[in-house]
């Protein structure tokens, strides 16, 4: 895939501009390197706008409603991203989908109007989702087997640690003036060079893609309402947790600290519990991970937020187990699918997270003024409670997949669960 051909120029030399081809990984760094740069601007501004609007005295609900429109703007760039790429190509895309996200934080910089920074990160959901999509579909097309699976971890784990590290940058940064969405920018800006750059080929047109709710749910059930109930349980604490702790009187620099410490939960929580769903009926792990996030946010609704440390401990758990629903869900979708079903499939559950992800954000905002803001809390107690729940009784209504249709648990993340099948041919499964 990667072998160099030198060709002559026209007085028999070799073309200068002709240079080796570079090896795999480095031809894939460069949208690890894209994708983890707009990382760092993503999580400045996550924890910018809740302590800002914090500050000029808005009520909790208006950062609900700017996660809620983050979320549905994922949605939307879900929809329209496979048919710009049939359109222009991936290379195209990807820098058209930057271009958005400058322009959403450029409005966020221009000062501070609710109706303006909805709007915003509405474009920067619809931004986000289409580059994850264009990202992994470019990585999984130019990985071989052999290697794939350490590559898309190794994207996902930089992705997140990015994220962590940029709310960690806003302790630095005066949040008087325009400094902290002007450092995101560049940091946007800066992420359209590597891919633009690039030598690596891109994948061939993407076909349209299958979305089968009715399939899906005859596969897995529990993998369906797992995707269901994490995209809105990914929302909740990540985009209320900020709010929150801005709303019980922290400021910029323990929100960073406390946003960069909640990214930690991925590995400290959802990595063991991901081993272990590889040993046992994954459905048992899914049900211990729902029970976390029960207990977590039970703890978080009653504690005493004067530490800041404690707090960021119970959200990062939180977080974690969050985020093993989300990665062991889909992996117990794969193993009751037929490969010939794994595009749609994917497609399907990625749906089912986004609606979740923009319904629950919604109701949750319209229940903060009577509940207050711990109401992102009562609400993931429910989700999480009725998942273990339904998980359970799933258990008792169908066996296990047999131990050789199973697959390793892959480190993947619900912050970023936008997959390449998106842009793959999909299978006619008849519904």
């Amino acid at each position: 895939m990667y072998a160099s051909a030198i060709h002559k120029g026209p007085y028999g030399m070799n073309d200068p501009l002709d240079i080796k081809a570079p090896s795999p990984f480095m031809a894939v760094s460069s949208i690890i390197i894209s994708m983890g740069m707009l990382a760092v601007g993503n999580g400045i501004l996550f924890a910018f706008v809740p302590i800002k609007l914090a500050e000029a005295g808005f009520p909790p609900w208006v950062a609900g409603a700017i996660v809620t429109a983050l979320a549905g703007g994922g949605l939307v760039g879900c929809l329209i991203t496979g048919p710009m790429v049939r359109r222009v190509g991936h290379a195209r895309v990807f820098a058209t989908l930057t271009a958005l996200n400058i322009l959403g934080v450029l409005l966020i910089a221009a000062g501070i109007e609710p109706i303006l920074w909805i709007v915003a990160r509405g474009l920067y959901g619809v931004s986000a989702a289409g580059l994850f999509i264009v990202s992994q579909s470019w990585l999984n097309d130019a990985c071989e087997n052999n290697w794939r699976g350490k590559i898309i971890a190794m994207f996902y784990m930089i992705y997140v640690l990015a994220i962590g590290g940029g709310a960690l940058l806003l302790r630095y940064i005066s949040l008087d003036g325009p400094q902290a969405p002007l450092l995101a920018i560049f940091f946007a800006a800066l992420a359209i060079f590597p891919v633009s750059l690039s030598r690596l080929p891109p994948p061939p047109p993407p076909a349209s893609v299958t979305i089968a709710i009715r399939t899906v749910w005859r596969i897995s059930p529990v993998g369906l309402v797992g995707l269901l109930a994490v995209g809105g349980l990914t929302m909740l604490v990540q985009g209320f947790a900020p709010i929150y702790a801005s709303a019980v009187g922290y400021g910029k620099n323990d929100v960073a600290l406390l946003m960069f410490l909640m990214q930690l939960g991925m590995i400290g929580v959802q990595y063991p519990l991901g081993t272990l769903s590889d040993r046992m009926d994954r459905r048992y792990v899914l049900i211990i991970a729902a029970i976390i996030v029960v207990v977590t946010a039970s703890i978080a609704a009653r504690m005493d937020t004067s530490t800041l440390l404690w707090m960021a401990l119970v959200f990062a758990v939180w977080a974690g187990a969050t985020e093993a629903i989300f990665s062991i869900a889909s992996a117990h979708a794969n193993d009751r699918g037929d490969p010939e079903y794994y595009v749609s499939m994917s497609s399907t559950l990625l749906v089912a997270w986004s609606v979740s992800g923009m319904v629950l954000p919604a109701l949750t905002t319209a229940l903060t003024p009577i509940l207050g803001p711990e109401a992102f809390m009562f609400m993931a107690i429910a989700i999480a409670a009725l998942y273990a729940l339904f998980v359970l009784y799933r258990v008792t209504r169908r066996e296990p997949p047999l131990e050789e249709d199973t697959e390793p648990h892959q480190q993947i993340s619900a912050q970023a669960p936008y997959p390449a099948d998106m842009l793959q041919q999909s299978s006619d499964d008849g519904t």
